[in-house]
């Protein structure tokens, strides 16, 4: 079994950066759940574990595999606490958005969200909610940042995030389809939702933008409970996205 290298140390070292990850095609997933859910939907380049893991999980991972240590996985390791195994895989060739094929179907939209918490945790809730597509902005975090890909929890298999000029996409889909979340919309709770169309989200301190703004045809509230009562300024982006999106799932139609 090969060792690893300084040069893939370096390398390995240079994925928690966005422009680390594109330059080398590579991405980074940490832990056993994350990289068992996560093999076989990606090109495995390497897969660094420790003895102790590589015996517990018995693979064919050819020449991929790389017997390490805990130190020298919690030096690479983006997480607080070193997990006993990090996969290395290719990245993916970029979705293309095609407005035809999202027809019939619930897809979320997100407008220059920055944590990378949560949008792992927009994912995986749009996993759980069979929506399998999620188009953002081109200053939305990258969705293989460590940290969102840990937060996803194995949907970042499942779910497919395309980048692009947001307004332009949201403009190709019917727009009474188009539905955004704001202070001044509608009770979600007591509005008809369409089953299929998209939902947009907005950054987590400014909101939806002006320009996606002007694509969305259908604005919508959450509202505090009870109505009237001293509460928080607002919902947290990901919050707000998993009780609205249940909502298009189970609510009104």
């Amino acid at each position: 079994m090969p060792m690893l290298t300084n040069a893939q140390r370096k390398l390995i070292s240079s994925l928690s950066d966005v422009k680390g990850r594109r330059r080398a095609g590579l991405f980074a997933a940490e832990g056993t759940k994350c990289v068992l859910d996560t093999l076989g939907a990606f090109e495995l380049r390497y897969l660094l574990a420790t003895s102790q893991w590589l015996a517990a999980h018995p693979g064919d991972y050819g020449d991929a595999a790389v017997e390490v240590s805990r130190e020298a996985l919690c030096s690479l390791s983006a997480l607080t606490l070193a997990p006993d195994v990090i996969a290395v895989y290719s990245l993916p060739e970029p979705p293309v958005f095609d407005a035809a094929a999202l027809a019939g179907r619930l897809t979320l939209a997100l407008d220059r969200v920055q944590d990378p918490g949560n949008l792992g945790t927009l994912m995986r809730t749009a996993d759980w909610l069979g929506i399998d597509t999620v188009l953002a902005s081109t200053d939305t975090v990258d969705c293989y940042n460590p940290k969102t890909i840990q937060a996803t929890m194995g949907a970042i298999s499942r779910v497919r995030v395309i980048y692009g000029d947001l307004p332009a996409m949201l403009a190709a889909m019917p727009r009474e389809q188009v539905c955004g979340t704001f202070l001044d919309g509608d009770d979600i709770f007591g509005a008809r939702l369409p089953r299929a169309g998209v939902l947009v989200l907005g950054n987590e301190g400014r909101g939806i933008s002006p320009a996606v703004e002007a694509t969305v045809g259908r604005r919508l509230f959450i509202p505090p409970y009870p109505a009237g009562r001293a509460t928080s300024e607002s919902l947290n982006v990901a919050s707000a996205g998993a009780i609205a999106l249940a909502q298009f799932r189970y609510g009104k139609d």
